[in-house]
């Protein structure tokens, strides 16, 4: 049996007109999500597919966030085409939470950095390492994944970080990595490769100025030896 369209809707109940005439904050997670769909199937709506999508989270974001491909396009009437607009707006939005203002670019503490990579990292269901490259005056000229592991650890080539480090004439270095357990604590491993990366930049007058492990919504600082919240 079809569904009734959207397009039957009256104007204020459908979530473009809605969006246009109300503003997105007054939208729910489905309806935004219906209109990243476009369109549903010819047995349901855009809205009744969207709650098929929420379904699978337990109507959580957070959790729909980590989801992949294989599993949206696992529900009836999303494509590749609506699943990779799912995952393109949540990869925007991780973006959008860690990007920060021209004149707030000098990175001074730990706090800066979580708050900086948090968003991108904390929810991931493996662990990532990323370098961040500074100038003497402490300012961001560069950052770059430098590595993707596990479920539990990822291997660092240091002699590749230095070198992305020099090539830049940078300064000072900061690791950041997560652990998606949730817990920031840092591992035996941690601390080894911590003292190993240090080591080789001194070589160069480089500084290795932190070492952050972001945790869910906690992170740990090597620099400041404490668990703190971002």
């Amino acid at each position: 049996m079809k569904t009734r369209s959207i397009k039957t809707w009256d104007e204020e109940e459908r979530p473009r007109e809605k969006l246009m005439q109300q503003g997105a904050a007054s939208l729910t997670n489905t309806e935004l999500l219906a209109i990243l769909l476009r369109s549903g199937t010819a047995e349901k709506s855009a809205i009744d597919l969207a709650r098929d999508v929420m379904a699978i989270s337990g109507g959580r974001l957070d959790a729909l966030a980590r989801e992949e491909a294989a599993c949206l396009k696992a529900i009836h009437g999303i494509g590749a085409a609506k699943a990779t607009a799912i995952l393109a707006c949540f990869e925007l939005a991780r973006r959008l939470a860690a990007e920060i203002p021209e004149d707030e670019l000098t990175v001074r503490t730990s706090l800066v950095v979580a708050r900086m990579m948090g968003p991108r990292l904390h929810d991931l269901p493996h662990e990532e390492c990323w370098a961040l490259f500074l100038n003497r005056a402490n300012r961001l000229i560069g950052k770059e994944r430098v590595s993707s592991g596990g479920l539990s650890s990822t291997v660092i080539d240091i002699k590749i970080i230095v070198k992305k480090a020099v090539d830049r004439l940078s300064s000072g270095i900061i690791l950041v990595h997560n652990h998606p357990s949730g817990n920031p604590q840092p591992g035996g491993n941690d601390r080894t490769q911590t003292d190993a990366l240090r080591r080789a930049a001194a070589v160069f007058d480089i500084a290795l100025i932190d070492h952050v492990i972001i945790g869910k919504k906690k992170y740990f600082s090597f620099s400041d030896e404490v668990e703190s919240r971002w």
